[in-house]
């Protein structure tokens, strides 16, 4: 409060704790009942020596109050002396600090919470790397049936489809994830598509590295550069904010498969069978896919392969025997 009644009994409060009086003679002289207000008005002035009682711990508080004059942070000063945050607060309490101490402490709070985030930053992203680790291990080495499946289920997510309104029965695939259009690829192998009969695209943008990205697409598919088609250019929009941007822009690739009306119709037919499975039998009891010992507890493959399997793998022989 600022009424001339408590501006001048602080004044008071301060003329005479310099005159040496302790807390409790100003608090009864004064008929003060708030510590707090009290210890707020007197506690840039230093208690009088004869209210300091010996201590065991004399020689630590004196050394604390060098330190925190010289500008050093409680969390500094508990790491040097060893001691308890409650004693430094009580020891402390009447240290007034300069105006650049306290800058500087407010500096290196900012700057010791910035390195706490960053080593939290850290920790999560070394708790996410083991957990991508010990899954991956967990998967093991995939069976030609496993493939099988993954790649019609990859294609169903990310190929083209044919549409009631929009009839194209053929088989494209397109995607920016290299490791997606090499799943695609080892799964055509797999079904006995031959590299031949891909035809590879590169979508992207005009103002990226055009030449780096056709290298970069060459280099993961394995395919000739005579099965690359001219790459579709996109427009520059400078209103548009894009995130893709970069060296590892590299655009999208779109795989065809040349004469592939009765493939497409394969797929179709393979997917749905995976539907019906799903909604026909239980799948059997849980993978135990928690940690990268898991691969020893997978259910065995099956020794005879599944019709659906044996029928890609007659589909393969017929195609080859076309070629």
């Amino acid at each position: 409060m600022t009424c001339p009644y408590h501006v001048a009994i602080r004044a008071r409060a301060r003329a005479l704790r310099r005159a040496g009086w302790s807390r409790a003679q100003i608090a009864r002289e004064l008929g003060v009942r708030n510590s707090g207000g009290l210890t707020h008005w007197i506690k840039d002035i230093p208690a009088p020596q004869w209210t300091r009682r010996p201590r065991a711990k004399d020689d630590l508080r004196e050394h604390a109050i060098t330190l925190r004059r010289e500008g050093r942070s409680y969390r500094e000063i508990k790491a040097l002396l060893d001691v308890s945050k409650s004693s430094l607060s009580l020891w402390l309490r009447d240290v007034a600090l300069t105006d650049e101490q306290r800058a500087v402490l407010a500096e290196k709070k900012v700057s010791g919470a910035a390195r706490r985030s960053a080593s939290l930053r850290a920790r999560r992203i070394a708790s996410a790397e083991r957990v991508s680790r010990d899954a991956a291990g967990a998967v093991g080495r995939l069976t030609q049936r496993e493939l099988f499946i993954a790649g019609v289920i990859a294609y169903w997510a990310e190929g083209s489809k044919s549409k009631p309104w929009n009839r194209r029965e053929r088989v494209t695939f397109i995607n920016s994830d290299p490791t997606m259009i090499t799943l695609f690829i080892r799964w055509l192998g797999l079904i006995g598509v031959p590299r031949s009969s891909m035809i590879a695209r590169l979508q992207i943008h005009e103002n990226a590295d055009v030449v780096r990205a056709e290298r970069f697409w060459r280099e993961v598919t394995g395919l000739p550069e005579d099965q690359f088609r001219r790459s579709t250019l996109k427009r520059h929009n400078p209103v548009t904010i894009r995130n893709n941007i970069g060296l590892r822009y590299v655009g999208c690739l779109t795989i065809n498969v040349r004469a592939s009306t009765e493939l497409y119709r394969r797929i179709s037919g393979w997917y749905e069978g995976i539907v019906k499975e799903l909604g026909r039998r239980p799948i059997g009891r849980p993978l135990d896919l928690g940690s990268s010992n898991a691969r020893s507890s997978r259910a065995a493959p099956a020794t005879r392969p599944s019709t659906l399997f044996e029928h890609s793998q007659a589909y393969g022989r017929q195609r080859a025997g076309r070629a």
